[in-house]
This record gives C-alpha cells, structure tokens and sequence, in this order.
C-alpha cells in the first residue's frame, strides 16, 4: 500500500526497532498517514524492540477494548551487576557474584505467577504527579508502592552463571525490567536486562508487523478495526438498527448471554462497540458518522 493521503481508522502493527521511542514510531506514522490520530497500547523502551499496536483515526476510540493480553517478551537477563536503570542502558550502582543456575531457576519460581512487583526507579510511575524517572534523575528516587502482576510462564531458552535467555508471557503493565531486577537478586547476584523483544501483545504477532523503515516508505498494511477486537461476539445490523446506531441509540437483542459485542454492517466492517443492559444493546463507542 502507499502513502496514504486522507486519514484512515484502523489498525497497524509496528515492529519497533532498537534506539528509538514508542513515541517516535507513532511520529512515523503519522507522518506517513498526515493524521494526528494514531495511538499506541503498551510502551516499549527506547532500547527495546518489537511488536507495537498502534490504531488510527476514530479507531483511537477502541483503546479501552482491545485484544492486549497477555504479552510475550524474549528478555536476557545478565548477572553481575545491577544498574539504576534495570536495564543496560543504566550506570552500574551494585556488583556481586554471578549466580548459579540452580539458584537462577529457583528465583524463577518464585517471580511466576501473581507477584507484587516494585516498579523500576526509572520508570513513568507516579507519585504525588511526579514521574519516577524525573524524580530519579533528579537524585531523589520516588517510594514506589508495589503492583500485582502476573507472571504466566518463563520458558528457559538458554541459562549459565552469566546469562538466561528466557520467553516471558505475562500481563500488561509487569516490567520485565523489573523482574531482572528481582530474579539478581533472588539468586543471591545482581543482574539487568540486557536485551528485550516483544513478540505478542494478546492476539497480536510481531510477525505480522511493519518494520518503521517500510512505514516511512509507505510500504504498510492498515487492518480493519475489527481485527482490533478479535475476541469479541459479532452483531449484524440491519439498515433500521444500522441508522439507530449511527445515532447512539440502542438495538434490541435478546440474546442476554453477550454483555458486550462488536455491531458491524452486512459487510463486516466495525460499526460501534455496545454494551448490554437489559434486552438492549447501548453503543459506548460509535465508528462513523450518521
């Protein structure tokens, strides 16, 4: 596809590479697309790389129900040192041993499944409506209060006393930075992320993205916005409930088992998202215009 001209709803699927913001491959698009509405679910760090789901135009209206969860990662997790980042982009603030396998699958164990995980100091937490990271910057690191996450799975790809290689699927808003961070120090070490890659992000697979260089080409794929809710029931509408829709109001669907579902047109395409109350389904979210 080339460079469109008029902006278009949908969804894109960006490879982030290494050395650049979230923030600057959504200023690529935009660029390529000549639209201001392009956003982005779940931010990767600067050195980090892989699978960002963007949506466009009136799609930005579908942030609140998209397909995100879980995500994978491919993180390596060097040990020996500890930085204030978590991360390798960090000074150096602690040195220790390096661990012993076992003691790193140990580790392991215990940072799987529901965890309470203290963000990292550099991180976009806030306290009081100051960033973690300003503050840390500033040499007066926040008190970060721990969240729960979920840790699903560590698949172990490769691990000796100085690195693990490890397949992380976890939920939204887990730092795999952090837990480096932790699993150091678990196993009676220090350690960072050396490297990350996010292949999934719910439905969504790295393999089906485009690189930031090809979406500066022109040369992407802009996705229904369906594709944006895969796991949502589908509610066909006819031309009368289509023309109350595009209105806001409600349809009537006695089929109470769905409490939410996607309205989409004889031919498929995403009309609005509703919500069942009673009998009645009550769009949150319409897609185009009456």
């Amino acid at each position: 596809m080339g460079t469109l001209t008029t902006e278009v709803a949908g969804l894109l699927l960006v490879d982030k590479p290494a050395g650049i913001t979230s923030h600057d491959a959504v200023s690529a698009v935009r660029r390529s697309l000549h639209t201001r509405r392009v956003g982005h679910a779940g931010t990767l760090d600067p050195f980090a790389t892989g699978l960002l789901v963007m949506l466009l135009g009136r799609g930005t209206r579908l942030m609140p129900f998209l397909d995100g969860e879980p995500k994978v990662y491919d993180a390596t997790i060097a040990f020996g040192a500890e930085t204030d980042t978590d991360d390798a982009t960090g000074e150096t603030t602690r040195e220790a041993p390096q661990a012993l396998p076992a003691a790193i699958e140990a580790g392991v164990a215990q940072l799987t499944g529901e965890i309470d995980q203290v963000p990292p100091a550099y991180s976009a937490k806030q306290v009081g409506g100051t960033r973690a990271y300003a503050a840390a910057r500033r040499g007066k690191e926040l008190e970060l209060a721990p969240a729960r996450v979920v840790v699903h799975c560590w698949e172990i790809l490769s691990l000796d006393r100085s690195m693990l290689s490890a397949r992380i699927t976890c939920s939204g808003g887990t730092y795999i930075r952090a837990l480096a961070r932790d699993l150091g120090r678990l196993a009676g070490s220090a350690a960072h992320l050396a490297a990350l890659r996010r292949l999934r992000s719910g439905a969504f697979d790295v393999t089906d993205a485009s690189s930031v260089d090809d979406i500066r080409g022109g040369d992407f794929d802009v996705r229904p916005l369906r594709e944006a809710i895969p796991s949502l029931a589908v509610r066909v509408l006819d031309d009368a409930e289509l023309a109350r829709v595009l209105h806001g109001n409600p349809v009537i669907d006695e089929d109470t088992s769905l409490e939410r579902v996607a309205l989409v047109d004889d031919r498929g395409d995403l009309v609005a998202i509703a919500e069942r109350s009673g009998i009645e389904l009550r769009p949150k979210v319409v897609l185009r215009d009456a």
